[in-house]
This record gives structure tokens, sequence and C-alpha cells, in this order.
């Protein structure tokens, strides 16, 4: 039951199971009850099959205008809770309810006061930019005129180049395109935000402006943030909170400060967040591989 107004993001319990199938992950059909978490994370199906728990029983609380960040290694499972919070998947067990709407019986609600930004963002590539922002903006009932000056702004605010607006996306570098998979999240002013890994292949010039932009949202729009992302740095300096996810299951939860507070360096230096994680965790940081 959703507590009170001031709580943005309310996660209690949420599993997410997937079935391994020849190389390929597809989704686990629940049989009879669950309690949240599983008791094997390599179980096997009636079929035989192993059972992938991609998230395994996460409960937090994301207070209304918070910029809440989640860190974990590849294969934690942080997309895939992402992708639960924005109903591209439901979970298995446990519940979610964004500003009081349950993501499984109101899922067109949660869809407005939502937008996601993710590292494999999804364009009409023979369409410009300006094209693809107008397309989205549509589908959130926007008029055109708004759509184009807000469109404007917000690449423009991002330092996306006057000339590149008109190129043809399959035309543009992985960074700039990411920088329009921002500018279309932002277009409709979401008031819950969903950024996983946004920064992902942008210079340093670049992220400073992704990131100085999302400070800007939430101060003011009121917006409240939840960010994955692999970079410690960003994570500290742009994060109230920080969960971090091994294997499915939080594994600690507090503020940077905090979080630091909790180890200690060999060295003399002052800990950080990377010491944090490679001390909760036991991995590197590394995008190698397939991730969650």
């Amino acid at each position: 039951m959703y507590r009170s107004e001031s709580i943005a993001l309310d996660v209690v319990g949420v599993s997410k199971r997937f079935v391994k199938n020849e190389g390929f992950l597809r989704r686990w059909k629940r049989r009879g009850g669950g309690n949240g978490h599983s008791s094997e994370k390599n179980a096997t199906n009636r079929n035989g099959r192993r059972v992938v728990v991609a998230v395994d029983g996460v409960t937090f609380q994301v207070h209304r205008g918070e910029i809440f960040g989640i860190l974990g290694p590849n294969g934690s499972g942080k997309s895939t809770l992402v992708r639960c919070l924005s109903t591209l998947l439901l979970p298995d067990v446990g519940s979610i309810h964004i500003f009081g709407h349950d993501v499984l019986r109101e899922e067109m609600a949660v869809k407005r006061l939502i937008n996601r930004v993710s590292v494999d963002a999804s364009f009409f590539k023979k369409l410009t930019p300006m094209e693809n922002l107008l397309y989205g903006a549509r589908l959130y009932g926007m008029g055109a005129r708004e759509a184009r000056e807000r469109s404007l702004e917000i690449l423009a605010r991002l330092g996306l180049r006057r000339d590149a607006i008109s190129q043809p996306m399959e035309e543009m570098s992985r960074g700039m395109q990411q920088k329009v998979a921002v500018a279309r999240a932002l277009l409709t002013q979401p008031i819950v935000l969903l950024l996983d890994e946004p920064t992902t292949g942008l210079d340093p010039r670049s992220k400073r402006e992704v990131q100085a932009f999302v400070r800007e949202l939430r101060e003011t729009h009121d917006a409240t943030i939840l960010l994955t992302t692999h970079d410690m740095l960003e994570a500290d300096v742009l994060c109230d909170r920080i969960a971090i996810l091994d294997n499915g299951r939080i594994v600690a939860l507090d503020t940077p400060a905090a979080l630091k507070a909790m180890v200690s360096s060999d060295d003399g230096r002052e800990p950080t967040l990377e010491d944090v994680f490679m001390a909760l965790t036991g991995k590197h940081l590394t995008r190698e591989g397939q991730d969650e």
C-alpha cells in the first residue's frame, strides 16, 4: 500500500526471473506462490532449463525530488530493475508503485509520469534528431510548435550543434545519439526520470553537460531521478543516496558519504565509492561482456 505523497518510488520485494534457453533469456512463467526471494540462483525449471534470477527480493523507496543511484557490476540486475520500474517488464514477485500508481494495474498512469533513457536507445535512424523528437512528443500529446521550441532549447542546452539537428541519426556519433536520447526523455518534463547509464559513450564535456541538466531538471521541475551508472564519480557527485546491487540483491543502501565510511583505505587516502564497490561486490569496474 502506498504510504506517503513524499515517496516517489516504492519498491517492495521485487523479483524477476528468466529461463536460459540455447543462449537466450526468455521470461520465466511463475507457477504457484513466491516470497520475493529465490533460494537458488541457478535453479532449473520443470523442463530442466536454467532459471536466471536477475532481480531477487529488492526493496527500497525513493523520495520525491531525490536523485537515487544504483551501482552494480555487469549482470547484477540494474537494467532489469529499471525495465520493471518503467513497465517494460513485469515483476514476477513483489510490488512497484510510482507516486501511488501500481505498475501492474495502472500501467498507463505510470507511463504518463515517467520517461527513460537507456544505454541502448532506439531511434528511427533514417530520420533526423528533430524528427525523432517530434515523433516522440506526439506520443505524449504535445503540440508540434511547443515540441519544436522545447526540442531546440534542450538540444542546445546539451551542446548539440545546430547543423547536426538536420542530419540523419545514422550519420551521428554514438555520443551525439545519446544526447538525443537524453533530450527525448527530457522533452516531456517527466516527474520521474529513469536514467540507465545515460552518459555512456559521451566525452567528458558532454558528460558534464548532461549531469548539469539532470541537476537542473530536479531543481526547476521537482523531478525525481533514478540513475544507474558505472561511473563512480558521477554517482558520488549526483546522487543523494545510492543502492549497491550484486547478484540481484541490494547489499548496501545509504548516502555516498555513509557508504564511503563503511570501508577503510590501506594507503591512508580517503576511501572512494570505487573502494566501496570493490569491497561489497569483489568485482572490477568493467563493461566487458553482456550486461543485465
